[in-house]
């Protein structure tokens, strides 16, 4: 309010504090949290409206490569504060490294706008609109890849240990790696949920698991908005 009030910079360090920890720090768009350069961002973007450039609600955590593929492109998308994203919108990743390897972001239920475009800027961000943003899309695969081959491990060593003791150190590694602040939560849930044979006797709550973008949401993780 303050620096609406006197039309300065909301990019301080206190802010920025309190979005990183707000979001987990973590991109909200593409949950990499392996990133050397975060921006704010306006979810709506503001245009030069005073409102909108101010607005605590509408200021996210984002990483540059995203931030600069969405700019004001698109709009609406949803908003993951509030709306159970990954009830609308399924995560997954389809084959092996290599040629075969794909991403995919399939609406579920309901057509609506603000899901086509958020899809589309999905899509943009995982594989690039331009040259430079096509490499720096594939570092963001290559570390999606890493980080879902190493929940798979963990969910193989659960599957093959017999030590009591040891199930219950690998159950609480998947539990974590499904929480909102992990990296790229929303493909692991969906890969949990439609594989719930292999976590049948998992220490894992399947039916607490939130359907929505693993990020901030003012009802479940207790965070404020009220810095």
């Amino acid at each position: 309010q303050k620096a609406s009030e006197n039309e300065s910079s909301y990019n301080i360090e206190s802010v920025n504090q309190a979005l990183k920890e707000i979001f987990h720090g973590k991109c909200y768009i593409c949950e990499n949290k392996a990133v050397t350069s975060y921006q704010i961002e306006h979810l709506v973007p503001h245009r030069g409206d005073k409102t909108l450039k101010y607005d605590w609600k509408n200021l996210f955590w984002s990483c540059a490569h995203c931030n600069n593929i969405k700019s004001d492109k698109y709009e609406p998308i949803l908003d993951c504060t509030e709306e159970p994203v990954e009830k609308m919108i399924a995560f997954r990743k389809r084959g092996y490294f290599g040629t075969d390897e794909k991403l995919e972001f399939t609406s579920v239920g309901e057509e609506r706008e603000d899901v086509k475009n958020t899809i589309a800027l999905l899509e943009a961000a995982y594989y690039g609109t331009t040259p430079q943003k096509k490499i720096e899309a594939q570092i963001i695969r290559k570390t999606l890849r890493q980080n879902l081959s190493n929940f798979k491990e963990y969910v193989r060593e659960y599957q093959e240990t017999e030590d009591k003791e040891e199930k219950e150190d690998i159950g609480y590694l998947l539990k974590k790696e499904l929480r909102d602040s992990a990296a790229f939560a929303a493909f692991k849930r969906l890969a949990v949920r439609t594989n719930q044979g292999i976590f049948t006797y998992a220490a894992i709550p399947l039916t607490g698991i939130p359907f929505r973008f693993s990020l901030w949401n003012p009802y479940t993780s207790g965070a404020e908005r009220n810095v």
